[in-house]
């Protein structure tokens, strides 16, 4: 589970692990759980979002069968960077073919709707990839569920 410092990804993961929201600090280094969602094992890593973090990414992704990237989508100033961060993941041979959920967090608060993600993040670009973008709210769990059922099923296929 990656993206960028503040989008929700501790939160995110542990409203999967506990089914609680839990105050959280920016993530140093990373956060590591077991979840099982229909029948799938998922061994989530939420790594820090900050720069220096996302320079040591590679190491945490390696064998990975789908990525989850968080996007915070209440702040639009930075879509630009958050698309930039996700491309550049993509074009690693780690990640090579791997579906990607992108989930558009914060939409409580948000005011780009997930079709105008989709044209900020240019997901139609991510040659040989599968996606999906799901609208959630880690604070209350809604779409959460919803995007992790997308995933499953292109998980059950490999």
């Amino acid at each position: 589970m990656l993206g960028l410092d503040a989008a929700g990804k501790t939160t995110i993961l542990y409203q999967l692990k506990l089914g609680e929201t839990v105050s959280s600090v920016p993530t140093i280094g990373f956060n590591f759980e077991s979840v099982e969602y229909k029948n799938i094992k998922f061994n989530v890593f939420d790594v820090g979002g900050q720069y220096q973090l996302r320079l040591l990414w590679r190491h945490y992704y390696q064998n990975a069968n789908g990525l989850i990237y968080v996007l915070d989508s209440s702040d639009s100033e930075r879509f630009a960077l958050a698309k930039e961060t996700l491309q550049n993941l993509l074009s690693e041979e780690d990640l090579k073919g791997i579906p990607v959920l992108i989930l558009a967090n914060k939409a409580d608060v948000a005011t780009a709707s997930v079709k105008e993600i989709a044209q900020e993040m240019e997901v139609d670009k991510m040659a040989g990839h599968e996606w999906f973008i799901q609208s959630t709210c880690a604070l209350t769990r809604d779409g959460i569920y919803d995007g992790l059922d997308w995933l499953t099923k292109k998980l059950q296929k490999c």
